[in-house]
């Protein structure tokens, strides 16, 4: 099956470098933590992540949403991206999403967040590998 969409991004000097992506919207500067030891002042791959994970799964909410024909207003998703050594030496994320929904109850905001947890694509590339922690709030 052909990909609906492909993009590409360069980084050269990992975690304190620069990347960009092919089509030159974006292009970052980046840098080690001050909390793991880097200078900071800079984005690191936890926050990039971050961001882009909540904005894949805010559009997967909007997108069941309507699939389901829900009375929805609005959403929006805060994720928190957490980074822990693991038992190999290594280390591992972890990923926490809170969804404001605007528009359901309680059970329905659930739902719906349940629901966009199945087919986001950033859920389905990490599932099974880095535990991610769903909380929905109606508004």
């Amino acid at each position: 099956m052909p990909a609906l969409y492909s993009t590409q991004a360069h980084v050269t000097g990992g975690r304190d470098g620069h990347g960009e992506t092919n089509d030159g919207l974006l292009k970052v500067d980046l840098a080690m933590p001050k909390e793991l030891g880097g200078k900071g002042g800079a984005t690191n791959p936890e926050q990039l992540f971050a961001v882009g994970y909540a904005a894949c799964f805010e559009s997967a909410v909007r997108f069941v949403a309507r699939q389901q024909k829900l009375p929805f207003e609005d959403a929006s998703v805060t994720s928190t991206v957490s980074l822990y050594p693991n038992d190999q030496g290594g280390f591992r994320l972890g990923v926490s999403l809170a969804a404001e929904i605007k528009g359901l109850d309680q059970a329905g905001a659930e739902a719906l967040v349940s629901e966009a947890h199945k087919i986001c694509p950033y859920s389905n590339a990490i599932r099974g590998n880095i535990d991610v922690a769903l909380s929905a709030k109606a508004a």
